[in-house]
Parts: C-alpha cells; structure tokens; sequence
C-alpha cells in the first residue's frame, strides 16, 4: 500500500489523521477514497492540494499513477506567476 502523508494545515478537515496507508492507482481514487473518508477535506483535494508522488511535486494530476510502494505527499497548491 501507498504511504500518504498530508500536510499539518489539512488536520482540521481530517480529525488530526496526517498518515495513512492506502491502495490506490492513481490521484483520483487516491481524492475519492479521502473525500470518504474525510467529507470535509473534500473541497479542498482538487482545487487547494498539490500532490507530490515519490519525491516529484504534480498538479491538476488526477491521473498520475501510484505504485503501490509510492510515497505520497499532498501539501497546499503552489500559487504564484
């Protein structure tokens, strides 16, 4: 299973919960599974969360894959021009 850790700002929205282990294939299922298990962190997955996949940053990348002993880290969307 995929090792996911979620930034200290996402605790409120997840009941102080910061680590998980989870099997996904991908960001998608990886926000659907979140999103039901945290229905107040669901607003938040698409639009604020940048997700970093074995040490590479990705955004807008609902169908990046997961390997099943990826490290995955989802942290606040990087803003800037």
């Amino acid at each position: 299973m995929a090792k996911v850790s979620l930034s200290s700002v996402l605790a409120p929205y997840t009941e102080g919960v910061l680590e998980l282990e989870l099997d996904v294939v991908n960001v998608r299922q990886l926000f659907q599974l979140l999103g039901q298990r945290f229905p107040d962190l669901q607003t938040h997955l698409e639009h604020d969360i940048a997700v970093a996949i074995d040490n590479e940053i990705f955004q807008d990348a609902l169908l990046e894959p997961i390997a099943r002993d990826s490290e995955v880290i989802l942290i606040s969307k990087i803003a800037g021009g």
